[in-house]
Order: structure tokens, then C-alpha cells, then sequence
């Protein structure tokens, strides 16, 4: 377990541990967002329309009425919040999660240890709790963004207060000051704290096992391997909590002026959107959402470990 020590012994020896975990997870963040984000951007329409007078019939829907509307570049819509947020978002998540697990395999007397499984899913644990606080503000610009199309469509005389990611940002200000950015953050924290312990912890725990199977160490492993360990660790992130992400994208995207929501608490939120379909109003985007989760997180997470492994 020597690379649980603060600086490597590699090429960068002199650069600690914590900071190669940042490259990386920024790497891995840069790929993830430019992969993913029209799946992202089809998942939050379908879950932020009406019930009632829906403008999307589905996942296919979205991206044809998408281009239609507002063109290939509609796909990407709000990218700028995850995009730019990536440098810090995933520093947070992969830097908090290198040293959770290295704070886990460090004993009472300052000596290592090798990391259980229960390890892996504790460090997943404690990164999710941590980089909600990041997320949260990251994912609160982007959606506010990503529905004014719905808006628009619903009703015609309907005027944005803000175009751009930076508009969102100086609304939010505006109106609710340093806490405007954390509008949804309750339930970021409650999804992504179980969410990032199956999600990360799951990678890890089948990198070792894929690395038993063919006798070799986790940093050897075919490209296809990482892949598959990351796409798995990513459709049991969704899931195990995608009704809490419908809580978190509907108090997201709701109005920033707090006198005008429709969703202000989390118990509210979840009263409303059972009452408009039930169980099945919980699901909705869930079908972009898994397309996504897959290659998505398989092409982040191998970009982290192959950045990782060259900086070791």
C-alpha cells in the first residue's frame, strides 16, 4: 500500500498524492461532460415537463425537437456550468476520494494497510457528501438553463430573465445571495452520498476482482475491463437513487425568486410530484439517463485511472 503516501515515488515524485488526483479527476470530468451532456440535457427536460401538457414523448423526442428547435448546439445547452466547473467539481470528487481511502488504509501508528471492500464503499461515501457542495451549484446553472426551452414552448409570452450560464449565476446572487447557488442542495447531499458509495466503491471493488481473474494488478487491466467496472459502478449510481434525483432536478430548476416556488422543501416536492403521476412520475428521463450512464462514466472513469496510473 505504499501509494497510500502523500507524494509519489514515480515519475512526479515530488508532487503529493492529492494533486495527481485532481489532474486526473479533471481529465476524467473534461471527458464525462463533453460525452454525456446531451443525454443529461434530454434527462432533465423529460423530468422537469408537465405531466399534464408534456412537449417531449420521450427520450428520441427530446433530441429531435432539440435539433429542430435550437439545433445540433441545443444538445449542449448549459454546458458551460459542468464544463467549467469540471476543474473544480472533479478535483473535489477524485481528490476527496484518494484521500478518503488513503485516510482508511492509514493505522492508529501511521502504518498502511490494504483497503477492505467495506473500505472502498465508506471512501465512496464520504466523497459524495463532500462534492455535493460542489455539484450542487455546478448542476443548480446548468438546469436552470437546460428547461427554458420548456418554458418558452409552454408559454409564448414567456421572457427569460437570463440566457447565460453568468445570468443564471448573477440572479441567483441577486436574489438569495451567497445561498442562492445551493437551491437544491438537500437533495444533492441525500443522493449523492449512498449514490457515490455504490457508484466509486463498486469500480473499485470490481477492478480488484476483474484483477484476481486474470492475475494481475488493477492498473493492468484491458482498457474493456476498466470500462465495463466503471459503466457497472455508473447504472448502480442511478439505480439506487434516481427518485431523489427527481426531487433534486425539480427543486433546481424551480424559480429563483423564492416567493414564486413551487417546490420550496424537499417533503413539498415529493408530495407534488407523487400527486402528479405517482410512482411513475419518479422515473421520468430514466431511459436517456441509463442510455447515458454507461459509456459515460466507463469513458470518465478509465481517463481517470490511465492519467492516474502515467502520474504515479
Amino acid at each position: 500500500m505504499g501509494s497510500q503516501q502523500e507524494s509519489g515515488k514515480g515519475r512526479f515524485p515530488g508532487v503529493p498524492k492529492v494533486a495527481k488526483d485532481i489532474v486526473a479527476g479533471t481529465c476524467g470530468g473534461i471527458a464525462v461532460t463533453l460525452a454525456g451532456h446531451p443525454f443529461d440535457t434530454a434527462k432533465v427536460r423529460l423530468q422537469t415537463q408537465s405531466s399534464t401538457n408534456p412537449i417531449y414523448s420521450g427520450a428520441l423526442d427530446v433530441v429531435k425537437k432539440t435539433i429542430q428547435w435550437e439545433g445540433p448546439q441545443g444538445l449542449y445547452k448549459g454546458v458551460q456550468s459542468p464544463l467549467a466547473g469540471q476543474v473544480v467539481f472533479r478535483s473535489v470528487l477524485f481528490g476527496a476520494f484518494g484521500a478518503a481511502k488513503r485516510w482508511l488504509a492509514t493505522n492508529p501508528d501511521g502504518s498502511t494497510r490494504p483497503l477492505t471492500t467495506a473500505d472502498f464503499y465508506k471512501a465512496g461515501a464520504i466523497t459524495g457528501f463532500v462534492s455535493a457542495f460542489v455539484e450542487g451549484p455546478i448542476d443548480f446553472f446548468k438546469s436552470q438553463i437546460q428547461v427554458q426551452i420548456i418554458r418558452s414552448r409552454s408559454d409564448p409570452n414567456y421572457k427569460p430573465a437570463f440566457t447565460t450560464v453568468s445570468g443564471a449565476v448573477r440572479a441567483a446572487l441577486t436574489n438569495n445571495g451567497v445561498r442562492g447557488p445551493f437551491q437544491a442542495l438537500g437533495p444533492t447531499i441525500l443522493r449523492n452520498a449512498p449514490a457515490n458509495s455504490i457508484y466509486l466503491g463498486s469500480f473499485e471493488v470490481l477492478k480488484e476482482e476483474f484483477a484476481k481473474y486474470k492475475g494481475c494488478e488493477p492498473k493492468d487491466l484491458p482498457g474493456w475491463m476498466t470500462v465495463t467496472a466503471a459503466g457497472v459502478g455508473g447504472l448502480m449510481y442511478w439505480v439506487a437513487i434516481y427518485p431523489l434525483d427527481q426531487i433534486k432536478s425539480a427543486m433546481a430548476t424551480d424559480s429563483i425568486i423564492v416567493s414564486e416556488r413551487k417546490y420550496p422543501t424537499m417533503a413539498v416536492t415529493a408530495q407534488k410530484l407523487w400527486a402528479e403521476g405517482g410512482v411513475t412520475r419518479f422515473f421520468k428521463g430514466w431511459t436517456p439517463c441509463l442510455l447515458r450512464a454507461f459509456p459515460a462514466n466507463g469513458i470518465m472513469l478509465l481517463t481517470v485511472d490511465k492519467v492516474s496510473y502515467m502520474l504515479a
